[in-house]
């Protein structure tokens, strides 16, 4: 095995830099720059000195000998101050430390998960943290670095392997002539946990979409306040206002945190018929947005209210959100709670802006599953899990061969298995791996 070396924090000038070795020869890269051997687990300050001599830097020295390590090898680690030159000339010198070769991105990780420190859920988790943006973006990724959806997939794979247990003690004892019991044990295991997997799958664009962040899209008549109300959200002049209607022909896109969730609010095109070919455009556009968002929000006039335009009307059904603009203009009362609840703003004074940013941001926490149990963040997550479902269905419905029943649930086992990276890893590798930054 390789030792390899990275910088380990941001580039650019900081207060300070963090160069990480693991391997084999990470003992050697220390002695050959620092001259001395560290306590274990102990920061140590230590002046850093080419092969001739020359200072280079002074350093805090960390030494954390193997397996008690974040990749499970021997791993040193140099603090040095953070200018360019400084990080450099360190580098430059580990590179002249005879077995050290420079990281690829995401070596230090793959190591970690190789030598059992990381499973795979916990590897992707760990990037997701180190490019989340949101606060429930991090609180995601934390709970699944913690290993909250791993122990949640082990304990059905646990399961599934039992329940094998009992199928292949029918099949090793067949002249024994197991009772019927035997498989009826098993049947008992799997009808309980297929009801679970298969909610865990109906939830599971939840953790798909905090990842992603969630969309949102405006939509109304024309000159109800849409790209006022875009803006008011934004706090900035983020799409053009006009009392002129149709001005809206393109979909013009903001990207927020609400409340810990990311989210894109889209303006769009005020939905009516035009021949005008660029509007009329606009208002395709707008309605199909419309279908692939999380979170519509529809926008009605206070001025027409309660008549409210009718293919806006055809959106808001229970899951929109319905708000009436222009209250400045034209004060209206509304009424109800829940997902009927109707919120009153003026986009133009502000008047009830932030009463309807608290509503949405309760409901983008539903829609992201922020408060729900761990949930799967990746489509490889997904598409594991409904071939375990799959597999598991096909085993209740019982096949007379027992031998099959038993691969049905070894299909099981094995693609719950590919998602923490138990099994059949190999081909998955490149693709978790490919998106981490060298020094990961």
């Amino acid at each position: 095995m390789s030792t390899i070396f990275a910088l380990s924090s941001a580039p650019g000038p900081a207060g300070v830099a963090v160069l990480r070795v693991s391997g084999p020869e990470a003992g050697r890269a220390v002695r050959a720059l620092a001259g001395r051997m560290p306590e274990p687990r102990m920061a140590t300050v230590a002046a850093l000195r080419r092969a001739d001599g020359t200072l280079l830097d002074r350093s805090l020295l960390l030494w954390f000998p193997a397996p008690a390590s974040v990749t499970g090898e021997d791993v040193a680690e140099f603090q040095v101050h953070g200018g360019r030159a400084v990080v450099r000339a360190v580098l430059d010198e580990l590179a002249a430390v005879p077995g050290l070769e420079l990281a690829e991105p995401g070596a230090f990780t793959r190591r970690a998960f190789h030598n059992g420190k990381l499973d795979l859920t916990q590897v992707e988790a760990l990037a997701d943290l180190v490019q989340s943006e949101t606060e429930g973006q991090r609180r995601q990724a934390m709970r699944q670095l913690e290993g909250a959806l791993a122990e949640r997939l082990e304990r059905w794979r646990t399961e599934v392997l039992r329940a094998l247990a009992h199928v292949e003690a029918a099949i090793d004892f067949a002249e024994d002539e197991v009772p019927a019991e035997t498989l009826a044990a098993a049947a008992v295991h799997i009808h309980r946990l297929v009801p679970e997997m298969e909610e865990t799958l109906t939830e599971s664009g939840r953790g798909e979409r905090l990842r992603a962040g969630l969309q949102i899209a405006i939509v109304g008549a024309p000159n109800v306040g849409k790209s006022s109300l875009l803006n008011a959200l934004a706090g900035r002049e983020a799409a053009i206002v006009s009392a002129r209607a149709g001005t809206t022909r393109d979909i013009v896109e903001v990207r927020l945190d609400l409340d810990g969730v990311p989210v894109t609010l889209a303006d769009t095109a005020g939905l009516r018929d035009s021949h005008d070919e660029i509007e009329a455009e606009g208002v395709r556009r707008a309605d199909a947005r419309a279908r692939q968002a999380d979170i519509v929000v529809c926008v009605f006039d206070a001025v027409a209210w309660p008549a409210v335009d009718a293919r806006t009307l055809a959106w808001a059904g229970p899951e929109a959100v319905r708000v009436v603009n222009k209250v400045d203009v034209r004060p209206v009362s509304v009424e109800g709670v829940g997902p009927d609840r109707v919120w009153p703003v003026s986009a133009r004074t502000g008047e009830g802006i932030r009463s309807f940013v608290q509503g949405l941001s309760a409901t983008a926490h539903v829609r992201a599953g922020l408060a729900e149990e761990p949930g799967l963040t990746r489509v490889r997550h997904r598409q594991a899990l409904s071939e375990c479902v799959a597999s598991l269905r096909r085993f209740l419905r019982g096949s007379e061969e027992v031998t099959l029943r038993a691969e049905d649930l070894r299909l099981g086992a094995r693609a719950l298995g590919r998602i923490t990276g138990r099994v059949d890893v190999e081909d998955l590798l490149d693709v978790v791996f490919r998106d981490f930054c060298v020094g990961k």
